[in-house]
Formats: structure tokens, C-alpha cells, sequence
């Protein structure tokens, strides 16, 4: 984070922006976080600046990404680019891999699950306390195409804030394995915790590491078994360390991606316009700093060791300032226009 804040002090930033203008923020924020308000006040400088699209720099940068990752044709294991007895290497253990037996196969979808063209727009929501009270749920759902992370609550006032639209959903490790019992018990409570998302796309961790492995496969039969519209699908580990790859030539240091960088990265791929939602790493609220939950339904923290979380948000906020995607961090206000460009939406466009 100091390096940032270097970087700004010394006015490397200064053709992204006007003359700062340093935020009023209350004076008692008893628990603000370390560093903090130098980040908050550099974001809240950028982000105040009219967000416009460059389309020249989406391009060029989607044209980067989809020549060095293929994200279309080989963000998810299919039959077409995995066959029967080959090999596939786990991205977060590259010593380790598993032959493809013909049981496995017949789990892998037949074609690519994402059409040859692109949709117009794209939400990839994310898991921030941001989320919280901010009203941007009609906004979210209006996006053509929507992505959330690790099986996210949608129900019980939350659908007002976060949607409730989905078209695909990451369910990382963790949540197979401690709140689902990796699914070696009852697998009911995992498979109705599916309906909120409807007939969606399940992204699993299959082939990340070894013991995600068989708990991947239960999540698939067990869908299966109990006839539910979701469909499972696998991130494809060459994808991944392609993206990962990718994403160290942009600077980023890290052990692992965070999932939330891996699906926008594939929106960047899949979609004209992009737009995020709940990808803010600090605690406390970029307007008026506010005390925020690590995320916007529990205050579970996240594995600081294996993401760099403030870091990519940096990437991301660089990517805004371009005009690649659009980073949302204000609450939504009923009337303004939604992400399809007609009124009646949430939030600023």
C-alpha cells in the first residue's frame, strides 16, 4: 500500500486526475484502518473524475488479454479442449495432476458454455461490506450478464442491495468444505442453497488443488442427483495460470488471484462493457468512512497470505481511470439511468 501512496505524493498520477482536492473526512474514526486514509483520499480523488469508456484502451487492452489467455475458448474445461487420459495439471500445484478417466469426462460440458459474441454489459458483483446498504440491486440485475462470487446470500433484504440475478456463481473451496461438510453428509442444504441462483452456471474449483478435487465431483453429482437446473462447470487451471501469468506482468505479486479478479478478468473477455460492484479490500467506507463488514453479510476475513486484495483493487482503479471497466463505489440512487443505458435504474451509469 506505501509504494501507492509514494506514487501519488510524487505526482506519477497526476495526468489521471485534476489538482487534488482532499476530502473532508470526520475527524473521530476510532478504527480506521492502517494507511487508510491516504488510500481513501487518493481513490476518492480519481474516482470523482467523470467516468468516461475509452473504447480505444478496451480494446487494446481485451485484445492483450484474450491473445495471452483465451478466455473464450478455454476459461472452463470442456470436452472439446479436454479429452479422455490426458492430463491435467492443478494451477496451485503445478508437481501435481490427474489423468482424465472417462466417468470425469462425461462430467465436462460438451461445448464452451459462452456464445462467440459478446454481451453488451456485464455485472461481476463481488462480496463487499461496500454492498451493504448502498441500493444497487435493480442496477445489478439490469445487466445483461452477472457474475457473483462464492455462493453469495441473495434473500432476506439482501436482494434490495446486491440482485438477484445470476447467470454464473463461483463457490470457492472453503464454503464446500466448512459449510457444506464437503458435501459427504446431506447434500439437501447444498442444493437447495442453488435456487436463489436458478439455472446458472456453477464455476467449481475442480482442478485448483488436488483435494478439491473429489468435493468438486460430489457438487456435480450431487446436482445431478437432485435434478437441479444449475449447471457445473470447472475453471480450466491452463486458463488460469495463463491469467495469472498475465496479471505479474501487470505487477501484481501474489500466491493466488482472488476468484473476484479471475471472473472479471473473464468479463473483460466476455463483455463490451464491464462493471464492478463490491470490490472495495479496506474497512471502512471510501464516503464518510464508515465502519464496513468484510463483507456486506458476514465479517469472516479473508486469507490476507494468499491475496493481495488492496493491490488489485489498485489494478482495477487503474483500469477504471482508463476507461476499461467501471468500478462502482457509491450507493445507488432510484431514477438515474441503469447499466443498459434507459431509465428507471439504479445509480450513476
Amino acid at each position: 500500500m506505501a509504494d501507492w501512496v509514494e506514487r501519488e505524493e510524487k505526482g506519477e498520477d497526476s495526468k489521471n486526475h485534476t489538482a487534488p482536492v482532499r476530502q473532508e473526512v470526520p475527524q473521530q474514526v476510532a478504527d480506521l484502518c492502517s494507511g487508510c486514509r491516504e488510500i481513501i483520499d487518493k481513490v476518492n480523488r480519481l474516482y470523482a473524475q467523470t467516468w468516461e469508456k475509452k473504447e480505444d484502451k478496451y480494446k487494446k487492452f481485451r485484445s492483450e488479454l484474450s491473445s495471452k489467455c483465451q478466455g473464450f475458448e478455454k476459461a472452463v474445461i470442456t470436452q472439446a479442449n479436454t479429452v479422455v487420459g490426458s492430463k491435467i495439471v492443478y494451477d496451485g500445484e503445478r508437481k501435481s495432476l490427474v489423468q482424465v478417466t472417462p466417468e470425469m469426462f462425461n462430467t465436462f460440458p460438451k461445448e464452451h458454455p459462452f456464445p462467440n459474441k459478446t454481451w453488451e454489459t456485464c455485472a461481476v458483483v463481488g462480496n463487499g461490506g461496500i454492498l451493504s446498504d448502498s441500493g444497487c440491486g435493480k442496477m445489478i440485475d439490469s445487466a445483461q450478464f452477472v457474475i457473483r462470487c462464492n455462493l453469495p446470500p441473495l434473500n432476506n433484504g439482501y436482494q434490495d442491495h446486491v440482485g438477484v440475478k445470476t447467470d454464473l456463481v463461483t463457490a470457492n473451496p472453503s464454503i464446500l468444505f466448512e459449510k457444506y461438510g464437503a458435501l459427504m453428509g446431506r447434500r439437501r442444504p447444498f442444493i437447495e442453497s442453488l435456487r436463489s441462483y436458478g439455472n446458472s452456471l456453477l464455476l467449481l474449483p475442480t482442478f485448483s488443488y488436488r483435494r478439491n478435487t473429489p468435493v468438486s465431483l460430489r457438487a456435480f453429482y450431487s446436482i445431478e442427483d437432485f435434478g437441479s437446473p444449475t449447471r457445473a462447470i470447472s475453471f480450466n487451471p491452463q486458463y488460469l495460470q495463463k491469467l495469472d501469468v498475465f496479471w505479474r506482468s501487470k505487477g501484481l505479486r501474489a500466491v493466488r488471484l482472488s476468484t473476484g479478479l479471475m471472473v472479471a478478468s473473464l468479463a473483460l473477455e466476455l463483455c463490451s462493457n464491464v462493471h464492478l460492484f463490491g470490490f472495495w479490500p479496506f474497512s471502512n467506507h471510501p464516503h464518510g468512512l464508515r465502519t464496513l463488514k468484510n463483507h456486506y453479510y458476514d465479517d469472516i476475513q479473508t486469507k490476507k497470505k494468499f491475496h493481495a486484495m488492496p493491490v488489485e483493487f489498485e489494478l482495477l482503479l487503474q483500469l477504471h481511470t482508463e476507461g476499461v471497466l467501471r468500478l462502482h463505489l457509491d450507493d445507488c440512487v432510484p431514477g438515474e439511468v441503469n447499466l443498459m443505458g434507459s431509465t428507471g435504474g439504479d445509480g450513476p451509469p
